[in-house]
């Protein structure tokens, strides 16, 4: 039954949605059964399965809640009510990358507001946005979950650990140039979409990229080190350069640079971080070598 004037004036849906193509629909059938026989209650492969449509298209569609309400036996109220909980699900089309700026307490305070400010005006978005290209979605996140490397960015939830808005502003741009962009620890990047199948719960095919993941990085793990009686190296300050603190050399293992022991902005000022010494109460408008971005008062 068509929508009646007053119901599309109201903005009601068009019901039913659209069903997926005939050979479509028989390929995300079988990944589907794939991921239900995993539960013991097939409700319960929910959230994979809306990652599984999120990957067919790049977002959650009404077709993609039609195929999950009824491969698992649910109303599409039901999978609407998840879908549009979680806020890793999108709703509207998007960018190749997800581009996702830390703006939660710690980030924001070592720079993720000037990080994101500056990449709105950069890339010419708001937050939720995609650029004309359709490479880049911009979007603040609450947390990254990696405070020991703040300001952190995440794309397509790969860590990009203590940026700047000049490093951030070089990250989009070789973004949209199709340039190789190495995450500071973890896979190499993909798309989206091909993000999404891999969060789904199917392995990640492409050839050193499980050998290349890992997580939390030495600032991330002291604190367990210390737990368990290992030797550490002195936690000193934030940003201070009072007694104890560390200098390069004695940062550094013999053969090994500042950047390959890749230490949190809390543990020690890194040339790539915005905790300047020199600027001990946290980020500033400009910092050297950013382009397009200037000292204060020039």
């Amino acid at each position: 039954m068509s929508a009646t004037p007053s119901e599309v004036s109201l903005g009601m849906p068009q019901l039913p949605a659209p069903d997926y193509p005939a050979d479509v629909r028989a390929r995300l059938e079988a990944d589907a059964g794939e991921l239900i026989s995993r539960y013991p209650d097939s409700r319960s492969a929910l959230l994979p399965l809306l990652h599984l449509v999120q990957g067919e298209e790049g977002h959650v569609t009404r077709t993609g809640v039609r195929f999950c309400a009824e491969v698992l036996e649910l109303t599409t109220a039901e999978v609407t009510a998840v879908a549009t909980f979680y806020s890793m699900y999108r709703r509207k089309p998007g960018g190749e990358y997800q581009v996702g700026v830390c703006t939660n307490t710690l980030c924001a305070v070592m720079g993720g507001d000037a990080i994101f400010d500056t990449l709105k005006e950069h890339l010419g978005v708001g937050n939720g946005e995609t650029t004309e290209d359709g490479k880049v979605t911009l979007e603040h996140i609450e947390c990254n979950a990696a405070c020991d490397f703040a300001p952190v960015v995440m794309v397509n939830w790969e860590f990009f650990d203590n940026q700047t808005p000049g490093s951030a502003i070089r990250l989009v741009d070789d973004l949209r140039a199709g340039a190789t962009v190495e995450p500071t620890r973890g896979a190499p990047l993909c798309s989206f979409k091909e993000t999404s199948r891999i969060l789904a719960g199917f392995p990640d095919e492409r050839p050193g990229a499980v050998e290349a993941t890992g997580g939390a990085g030495p600032a991330s793990l002291i604190g367990l080190r210390l737990a368990k009686g290992e030797p550490t190296a002195k936690v000193v300050s934030p940003r201070t350069g009072g007694p104890g603190a560390r200098t390069a050399e004695d940062r550094a293992p013999e053969g090994r640079t500042r950047a390959a022991e890749h230490l949190s902005s809390h543990d020690a000022p890194q040339d790539t971080s915005a905790s300047d010494p020199s600027h001990p109460s946290g980020p500033v408008t400009g910092n050297a070598g950013d382009p397009g971005i200037t000292e204060e008062g020039e």
